[in-house]
């Protein structure tokens, strides 16, 4: 069974997104219908919508469509992690709106193509810190050069729960895996992060092969275990580098040598257990 934590929806006919004009591959809509129909086949029996970065105005109406859609099919949506922005005044107000409403799992504020200083602000990190206690994670998005901003964030907020997405981000299409190292394996100490496996098939020159992934794979796993790691599709961005099919056959290829306890706590268990998901969730029939 797969829970998938890291899925986009793109609707353009209801929302706006200024960022899509610059990756001409994904300019195009991305809807439930699509994604369900081979996600289904595969295996995946439940997923998190994870924000698309919209317009800012348009934050709050991203959720309602996406519970919207939730609601019309009853199936594999179980929840959002919903944009923030935690630099602006009126975070406390938002958070509290969101707190009222038990599909929103989670937040993230797009760091990767933001000024490096910005999660250095006073105002930012206060409202990170109003997170804890909440249940709701945060979701760092953040290229390798940016992990130290990330764990300066974290340690300022050791009682809150933090995914770090795209296991950091690893730039394998030029092999730099050195420069990712060891921020990653320094992240990894702090207890309260988990590692999210997902978008490193994108991250890949166009003829990546599952050797080019291992290492990063083997690194993760070494530095967070399997208890602090969930999976993610990135689903539409993965068909940058094969699509679904190809990106949940490498996972499997991956874990191929993981216990099938451990294999399950990446794929589907800790997911249940960081966002308090249905125990009645079941693998696709």
């Amino acid at each position: 069974m797969i829970i998938d934590t890291h899925l986009h929806l793109i609707y353009r006919d209801r929302l706006s997104y200024p960022w899509l004009a610059d990756v001409q591959p994904l300019d195009a809509d991305f809807t439930y219908d699509i994604y369900h129909r081979e996600a289904r086949r595969l295996g995946v029996a439940a997923a998190l919508h994870m924000e698309v970065d919209v317009a800012p105005e348009q934050i709050e109406a991203e959720t309602v469509v996406i519970g919207g859609i939730a609601g019309e099919d009853g199936g594999l949506l179980r929840g959002a992690i919903a944009a923030c922005r935690p630099e602006e005044d009126g975070f406390a107000d938002y958070l509290l709106r969101q707190q009222a409403n038990p599909f929103i799992k989670g937040f993230r504020r797009v760091l990767h193509v933001m000024p490096d200083d910005l999660s250095e602000g006073a105002l930012f990190r206060e409202n990170i810190k109003r997170l804890a206690g909440t249940g709701l994670t945060f979701d760092l998005c953040v290229k390798p050069h940016q992990l130290d901003k990330a764990i300066a964030l974290i340690d300022l907020a050791p009682d809150v729960s933090f995914i770090l997405d795209h296991c950091g981000v690893p730039d394998i299409k030029s092999g730099a895996f050195d420069v990712w190292k060891k921020p990653v394996a320094e992240i990894a100490q702090r207890k309260n992060v988990t590692v999210k496996l997902s978008g490193i098939a994108a991250y890949g020159a166009d003829d990546w092969t599952l050797e080019d992934l291992k290492p990063y794979f083997s690194h993760v796993t070494e530095s967070f275990g399997f208890d602090r790691m969930v999976w993610g599709s990135d689903w539409p961005v993965c068909t940058l580098g094969g699509g679904l099919s190809t990106w949940i056959g490498a996972t499997h290829a991956l874990l191929s040598g993981v216990s099938l306890e451990d294999k399950a706590c990446v794929l589907s268990g800790n997911a249940m257990r960081i966002w308090k998901l249905p125990k009645e969730i079941k693998a696709a029939s």
